[in-house]
């Protein structure tokens, strides 16, 4: 439970919490009390240790809601929380997959490609994991904006997000489920074969035009112009459909690719 809190103090919170949006830092509280930043990060370390901030993460805290009936257990949205913690970023991945509605399956950790330098691909916020990629800012394209109460969020559209897991099949949980979000993303109302083309041939790596030519043959949901225009992008050299998983398999030339990776209704590669 929180402890009483003083009119002055009071007013403070209610200072922060009408000018941020979501997890705030030290500095920008100094700015929005206008006081020292010596200051306002003893009296953030104040209101933390009796139950009226949250951390977030270190140096990035959150003001607790009033009404929240746990306070100790209250944590903030991991999305808002990526937001701020990792920008410029966006969700992406599995994460993405979940939030276009392009599969039933549900993954603990979000998803986040940020442009920052980071240290660990792993990391726990308030008891959510996070899942870092590291993508330079040139890369940070094919995006849309969602928000979580006043904190804009980006996260990557249906066809980034595929093209994403084509070309690192397990940012969509392995080959065999980035098959089934393609099935999806195919049959559904977000497809967009111009599109899916013109982001592939942005982000750079042509693997991606060979494992997506060869699950829309293999699994009969592609149209012979996209299979054409993936034909026509295919390089050279010998790729894997699962990089994840042993170089061991059959290989189509047609498509330079290793099938490393056991799929529904596979037929003999030509």
């Amino acid at each position: 439970m929180r402890a009483g809190i003083q009119t002055d103090n009071r007013e403070l919170l209610e200072r922060l919490h009408r000018s941020t949006k979501g997890p705030f830092a030290i500095d920008e509280a100094a700015r929005i009390w206008s006081l020292p930043v010596l200051r306002a990060r003893r009296l953030v370390l104040y209101l933390f240790a009796r139950g009226w901030l949250s951390r977030v993460r270190h140096g990035l805290y959150v003001v607790v809601p009033l009404g929240a009936a746990n306070p100790s257990a209250w944590r903030e949205e991991p999305w808002t929380v990526a937001a701020k913690a990792f920008s410029p970023c966006f969700i992406a991945g599995w994460s993405a997959c979940e939030h276009w509605s392009l599969t039933e399956q549900m993954f603990r950790a979000v998803q986040v490609h940020t442009a920052r330098l980071i240290r660990a691909r792993d990391i726990e916020v308030q008891g959510t994991p996070f899942r870092l990629k590291h993508v330079p800012i040139e890369q940070h394209f094919g995006l849309k904006v969602v928000w979580q109460g006043q904190v804009k969020i980006q996260v990557s559209d249906p066809s980034r997000t595929i093209v994403d897991i084509l070309d690192a099949p397990k940012l969509g949980g392995g080959i065999r489920h980035v098959a089934d979000v393609l099935g999806v993303y195919i049959s559904g109302e977000h497809r967009n074969d111009a599109l899916l083309v013109e982001y592939a041939d942005r982000l750079g790596n042509r693997t991606v035009f060979k494992r997506l030519g060869f699950l829309l043959e293999h699994l009969h949901m592609g149209n012979a112009d996209l299979i054409a225009a993936c034909q026509q992008r295919v390089s050279e050299g010998l790729s894997a459909l699962d990089p994840s998983t042993p170089p061991i398999g059959t290989i189509t030339k047609r498509w330079n690719l290793r099938i490393n990776a056991k799929l529904a209704q596979q037929e003999s590669p030509s």
